[in-house]
């Protein structure tokens, strides 16, 4: 399907070359002489790079094969990394390049969206939170407070974020798997 510059909007997800873009900004410019037309920043569904590109007026561009399920990560094997259809049940292998940050903040048995182009895996979709338990991180020093400074631990995906200086191993934190930031301590022993 096709869409002209007219319907171009923020969040659009179209296609150049061959390769799936999301629409992150676009710009209706009128110069007072020549043809009108639409300058856009798109980012990369598959590589995540930005692009500015710049559109003539009433220009069409074709939308991508697109979509969407939710799947279970299982396990990780070698370079690859396997999850589970909530549907079908059918298991798909994929390569650790295609989740980028993801693997991060994946354990077993967690819930994501998997995004496909042409029937090919092309992106992890993680929740917005995650509770993952700390298994490294230096004791904290008597008289810390939670408005003190802060340290870094490793959690059990084998990821590294900055916490307060009161948070020892053991503790289950939540992490928001957008910035892998620190949010709160879940439990503690």
């Amino acid at each position: 399907m096709a869409v002209s510059t007219s319907d171009f909007r923020k969040g659009l997800k179209i296609e150049l070359n061959g390769e799936p873009f999301l629409m992150v900004d676009f710009q209706h410019v009128k110069p007072g002489k020549g043809g009108a037309f639409v300058r856009t920043r798109l980012k990369s569904l598959m590589t995540g790079n930005v692009i500015d590109k710049t559109f003539r007026s009433g220009e069409k561009v074709e939308t991508p094969d697109l979509e969407e399920r939710a799947m279970q990560y299982l396990y990780p094997d070698g370079e690859s990394h396997i999850f589970m259809d909530n549907e079908t049940y059918e298991q798909l292998a994929i390569r650790g390049e295609v989740m980028g940050e993801a693997i991060n903040y994946l354990k077993e048995n967690t819930n994501v969206n998997i995004l496909f182009h042409n029937q090919k895996p092309i992106g992890v979709e993680l929740p917005n939170f995650v509770e993952l338990e700390v298994v490294k991180t230096d004791p904290g020093i008597k008289g810390d407070t939670a408005s003190g400074g802060s340290k870094p631990a490793t959690l059990e995906t084998g990821a590294v974020v900055q916490v307060p200086l009161f948070i020892k191993e053991g503790d289950i934190l939540k992490i928001d798997t957008r910035d892998g930031s620190y949010i709160e301590r879940v439990s503690g022993k």
